[in-house]
């Protein structure tokens, strides 16, 4: 069965968790492309249009819910998976509706097992 998810944008500013997940989804065949800033996530999201953005709430720039309110702004579509060490609150995940939360620190098989479900089995709602 196909990937859901083919093509993927991390967003997370701390360099090495970033490249731990970056390597661990290309070894699972996924195409990842990384970002340590919400402008740098902005550009990859217009040039790469990712099929699933991990994105981290606190960026050096600007943080990860106005990246998520510039895509709005922009009419664009990106499946989302909150990591983030901030504590997200109930208003926010009804406001953005991302596909996951998932708490940082978080076990690596959690983020893994999420991003390779099928398409036809639902992604689950939040991993703490």
């Amino acid at each position: 069965m196909a990937k859901r998810y083919r093509t993927i944008l991390v967003v997370e500013d701390e360099a090495t968790l970033r490249q731990v997940i970056t390597r661990n989804l290309e070894a699972r065949g996924h195409a990842v492309r990384g970002a340590a800033t919400a402008t740098e996530a902005l550009r990859h999201l217009t040039d790469l249009k990712p099929d699933l953005m991990l994105l981290d709430i606190n960026l050096p720039d600007r943080s990860g819910w106005d990246v998520l309110r510039e895509l709005r702004e922009r009419g664009m579509e990106v499946a989302t998976v909150i990591v983030s060490a901030v504590r997200v609150s109930p208003t926010r995940l009804e406001e953005f509706r991302p596909l996951a939360y998932l708490p940082k620190p978080f076990p690596l098989d959690a983020l893994l097992r999420l991003v390779d479900s099928e398409e036809d089995e639902p992604a689950p709602p939040e991993v703490e």
